[in-house]
């Protein structure tokens, strides 16, 4: 049984070596790429793999029909967009993520740019607190409910939109709920975007709702470039001044952005929600112990194909 560990950006040394420790206990063997330039690489190497762990790797159809022995992927992370869960299932591999692993350090991330958009980006002029301040959590999942706590502590007025989460669960946390997206927009002067991309999804953040937010707004995206009409976006930063867009994904257009309104964009130079020591431990970790677990017991808990 060969467990393929492929990372064009890679995992810490610490968490490289519990997953080898988890597989070689396990009785399987340990293969690691790192840092490869190319996707002919990741195809050579995934060949006659059985077991495939990623990061934001890009599990194609390509990679996936090139492994004939392949069994299971899994995404260290919360997202899973970057595998084709189409033909994944076609080809009998199950797909799964690592959720709840990375959820503290995207929620760390968030505030940290509130605070960061908050004060100006730092440019030497007098911002603004958070306290007191109106947030919208967009999505009450994992991130969102630790960013909705950690914004609390910072003495914000928090409020969610998210109807796959029951009221009585975002009411018991000090949380408002709405019941609208448009609602949460028009009322809270910062909104954390947290919601998956997905086909009802994409694009579906327009510059029409955007507009509905108060003046001052910022619009604090850790989720996905995809949900963002960008287009529209520009449109919306035309019209609005005072609109501020932060995000761990530059968008496709964020050249553009940056040159044409300076002070009121900021994206981070890659994805870096995920990007702390413990979250790159833990997602590994887990990704290792779901292989093992789904290998030794069939465990398909964490599936996200069908």
């Amino acid at each position: 049984m060969k467990v393929l560990v492929a990372t064009e950006k890679p995992f810490a040394a610490e968490a490289v070596n519990e997953i080898k420790k988890i597989v070689d206990e396990a009785g399987y063997e340990f293969v690691l790429l790192e840092k490869y330039e190319n996707n002919s690489q990741l195809i050579e190497a995934v060949a006659d793999a059985d077991a495939l762990i990623i990061r934001s790797d890009n599990a194609t159809k390509e990679v996936i029909d090139s492994a004939n022995n392949l069994k299971i992927i899994v995404r260290a992370g919360a997202g899973y967009d970057n595998i084709d869960l189409e033909a994944a299932t076609a080809k009998g591999v199950v797909a799964m993520n690592t959720p709840g692993q990375n959820s503290n350090a995207v929620a760390e991330l968030a505030l940290g740019m509130m605070i960061y958009s908050a004060r100006g980006f730092f440019n030497g002029k007098s911002g603004t607190e958070l306290k007191g301040k109106t947030l919208g959590i967009h999505a009450y999942g994992n991130v969102g409910r630790l960013v909705a706590g950690l914004a609390k502590g910072f003495g914000m007025e928090v409020s969610a939109f998210d109807p796959f989460v029951s009221a009585d669960k975002i009411e018991a946390d000090g949380v408002k709920v709405i019941t609208s997206v448009e609602d949460l927009y028009s009322k809270n002067q910062y909104i954390s975007l947290n919601i998956p991309a997905t086909p009802e999804t994409k694009k579906s953040i327009t510059a029409d709702l955007l507009s509905k937010m108060p003046e001052g707004a910022t619009l604090v995206n850790t989720a996905r470039k995809e949900v963002i009409d960008e287009d529209s976006l520009v449109t919306l930063f035309e019209k609005r001044q005072d609109f501020k867009y932060v995000s761990d994904i530059a968008p496709d257009n964020a050249g553009m952005l940056l040159e044409k309104f300076p002070g009121r964009v900021y994206f981070t130079p890659k994805k870096m929600g995920a990007q702390t020591e413990e979250a790159n431990i833990n997602a590994g970790i887990a990704a290792a112990r779901q292989i093992v677990s789904f290998i030794e017991n069939g465990d398909t808990t964490f599936k996200v194909n069908k």
